[in-house]
């Protein structure tokens, strides 16, 4: 059986066809396998990185591994290896376009991850999920995330001509960690306007900047 471009003999069928059940189903979804799945794909990818690019921090490989794992690279991943055909929704989530769903996707390639942890074991797993995500693996980009997210916009912003991009604190309040901002960042020219809170006012400008690179290279 061909799942995710992998061929792969089950000794438990069961097992994905619980990985392709969306919880709108109800019972016997893919949840639990998710938690698993996002594990196993976090530590092959984690040992990736670590021994091909000796040269990076470890703050780089971190930044390098959450362009990998985080869901709308998974969703990619989906997409490509066409998914969400197979994947069994309830009612409501098909009348919704739930099959179209980045969310919806990501979770289910997490599932199928864990799936094949359960029923091949680790080592098994492990070539799986690296054959599966080759593509995505070849077209890593370390100077990327050698740039803080700040400077990376305004990189991306100079490269197509705009002017810089504005930061507004639009709010400051007490919570229980201390104190907590909330920052927007606009780019007044393709009227872009995102926001994110932080414990401070860098790590949430970073967070901005961050998002609205997201835009311009979704």
């Amino acid at each position: 059986m061909n799942i995710l471009g992998q061929r792969i003999t089950w000794h438990d069928e069961g097992l994905l066809s619980q990985a392709l059940t969306h919880r709108s189903v109800g019972k016997g979804n893919n949840e639990r396998l998710e938690f698993l799945g996002d594990s196993v794909l976090s530590l092959v990818i984690s040992t990736h990185l670590y021994n091909h690019y000796p040269q990076l921090s470890e703050g780089e490989l971190s930044r390098l591994r959450s362009q990998l794992v985080k869901g709308k690279t998974l969703a990619e991943v989906a997409r490509h290896y066409q998914l969400g055909s197979t994947i069994k929704l309830g009612q409501g989530e098909i009348k919704s376009g739930g099959v179209n769903k980045s969310s919806v996707l990501a979770d289910a390639v997490e599932a199928v991850f864990g799936a094949v942890l359960l029923d091949q074991g680790y080592a098994y797993s492990e070539s799986f999920v690296a054959a599966v995500m080759q593509p995505w693996l070849e077209k890593i980009d370390p100077s990327v995330i050698k740039k803080d997210p700040k400077s990376h916009l305004q990189e991306v912003l100079q490269k197509q001509g705009l002017a810089l991009p504005v930061y507004k604190t639009i709010k400051e309040e007490e919570v229980n960690e201390g104190i907590q901002f909330t920052v927007t960042c606009q780019v007044i020219e393709k009227s872009l306007l995102v926001q994110a809170k932080a414990s401070s006012r860098k790590k949430a400008e970073q967070a901005c900047a961050e998002q609205m690179v997201e835009k311009f290279h979704g």
